[in-house]
């Protein structure tokens, strides 16, 4: 009898367990029915004044590895077409008019959008990148000075310079053991560094390996980048922030961790400014920020301050790093092109006093010079064509608009502009649209610039990077450090390098190489 009773509480038990699994499965159909019904309802899937339809913001979950190559796929069948949202339609363009009529003609009908501002808010929070209207114009009043000073630009190439000596330095440690080893974790670290004491006055000195902490800063930054980017595949992404599983549980502990970094940065920047009783001068751009808040204190607080730096942040290290990772990954793919890069440094540079010191060396790397480098200048411009540091990016329609080539959209509807296809369009760049060829750049061995809506790596309009010179400088001076002293090869020819699917394009597992010193080196 009580076996019957245990066998009966057993089947009752398990009775529970398949109904709610029923019960679970039929709301997570309902939800997915919904969820189907709203994405292609009212979308005017047929109409001819609409970009054609290539599928769904789902599709992309399914080739999220590979997005931007998916993207390319379908922008060379259609020039502008549609992804099909819940709420919205998502447009994708590679026509230089669209992205000009959205960044420049028709800016004020365009704005962030509630969508996007939502998923990147936990990472970038309210600053310059993910706002409108008076935070935006705020931020860039003031950072649009600061990038004017002689002051900044003077100490930011003292910086770069630095910096790049010792990342030299470091490289010919590895090239003395014959040792393999990844140049884009060394440009990361470059990078935090130099952007933390030019952008914020502190020193991290990560490159020798000395903060651990600055190192675990970059890994969950980098992180979160990606982390963040996925939200825009995952339609559950909010249920499990709520709940903290899986993706979104790290992501925030990775932005508790960075906000308690940025925040003591802020913190002890504070301290210092205190101490010296001089806030008029400063050469920094948080020192700059500091003195604002002065001004606004209940607007510009703590946590707003840390919002601002993450997203200079995103500008100033992955910008660099990310291009530079690229451009030496290039190099090595076309070592006649790595060769005429060195050649110029050598016939611009001509320190033949203690040639083989590094110190001496940077030392002659001038504004001056800098503005020489021709045909660098187009080899890295070239790299952030088939590179660029953001593959895609948008606005969200404040109003219906009729785009230049004729497609309509709705109010709230995304737009999305896509650099990384761009720089393969065929009808924009020619049949070697997909070949790096620094010399299309160039006129007569003169750098051309080209429309910033047909080459939108540093955006265009009123929201055009303030950083485009500060970039270039930093990037040139490395380049010019490292080919002067180095040559580079990939250490596995035949490893298939490609990139990660996030915010910004990093090469997906690093870029290991090798360096063969050029000249033989002095004391630094």
């Amino acid at each position: 009898m009580i076996f019957h009773y245990r066998l009966l509480a057993v089947m009752d038990f398990l009775s529970g367990i398949v109904s709610s699994a029923m019960v679970s499965f039929f709301l997570v159909l309902i939800c997915f029915c919904v969820l189907l019904l709203k994405t292609f309802m009212g979308k005017s899937l047929n109409h001819p004044q609409y970009p054609p339809v290539m599928g769904t913001v789902f599709h992309e979950l399914l080739y999220f590895n590979c997005l931007y190559d998916y993207h390319t796929d379908l922008a060379r069948k259609h020039r502008t077409f549609r992804l099909l949202a819940p709420s919205n339609n998502e447009l994708f363009t590679t026509d230089p008019r669209n992205v000009e009529h959205i960044l420049k003609t028709n800016f004020d009908k365009y704005s962030k959008g509630s969508h996007d501002h939502e998923i990147l808010e936990d990472l970038l929070g309210h600053g310059i990148f993910n706002v409108d209207g008076d935070k935006w114009r705020q931020q860039r009043k003031i950072a649009s000075f600061e990038f004017s000073t002689r002051v900044l630009r003077d100490f930011s190439c003292s910086v770069f310079r630095r910096k790049a000596a010792k990342l030299a330095e470091t490289i010919m440690g590895f090239g003395a053991m014959n040792q393999t080893f990844d140049i884009q974790d060394l440009l990361m670290r470059f990078s935090l560094e130099s952007i933390f004491k030019v952008g914020f006055g502190v020193d991290l000195n990560c490159l020798g390996g000395s903060s651990e902490e600055g190192r675990a800063f970059i890994k969950a930054f980098d992180d979160s980048n990606q982390l963040v980017f996925f939200r825009y595949v995952n339609p559950f992404w909010k249920l499990k922030r709520i709940l903290r599983l899986g993706s979104e549980g790290v992501l925030k502990k990775n932005i508790k961790f960075m906000d308690d970094f940025v925040l003591g940065v802020i913190s002890h920047k504070r301290k210092q400014m205190l101490e010296k009783q001089n806030y008029n001068d400063k050469e920094d751009i948080l020192s700059r920020f500091l003195v604002e808040s002065k001004k606004d204190p209940q607007r510009m607080t703590d946590q707003y301050l840390k919002d601002i730096i993450l997203n200079f942040m995103v500008a100033g290290k992955d910008t660099s790093a990310g291009t530079l990772s690229w451009f030496f990954y290039l190099l090595c793919k076309h070592p006649l092109i790595q060769e005429k890069v060195a050649e110029e440094v050598r016939e611009i540079i001509n320190c033949k006093e203690n040639e083989t010191n590094i110190d001496t060396f940077v030392e002659c790397l001038t504004d001056a010079a800098l503005v020489k480098m021709h045909y660098l200048h187009a080899a890295l411009t070239e790299t952030l064509r088939l590179y660029p540091v953001v593959p895609t990016d948008g606005r969200c329609a404040e109003t219906d608009d009729v785009l230049p080539d004729g497609f309509r959209l709705k109010k709230g509807d995304g737009v999305n502009y896509m650099a990384y296809a761009m720089g393969r369009m065929n009808y924009i760049w020619g049949e070697d649209a997909e070949e790096f060829q620094p010399e299309r750049w160039l006129n007569n061995g003169v750098f051309q610039p080209e429309s910033p809506f047909k080459f939108v790596s540093f955006n265009g309009g009123p929201r055009n990077c303030l950083g485009k010179e500060f970039a270039y400088r930093q990037m040139k001076i490395v380049v010019m450090v490292l080919l002067r002293f180095f040559r580079f090869r990939l250490a596995d020819e035949k490893k298939q390098v490609t990139y990660k699917t996030m915010i910004t394009l990093h090469i997906n597992g690093g870029l290991h190489l090798n360096a063969i010193p050029r000249i033989g080196f002095g004391k630094i």
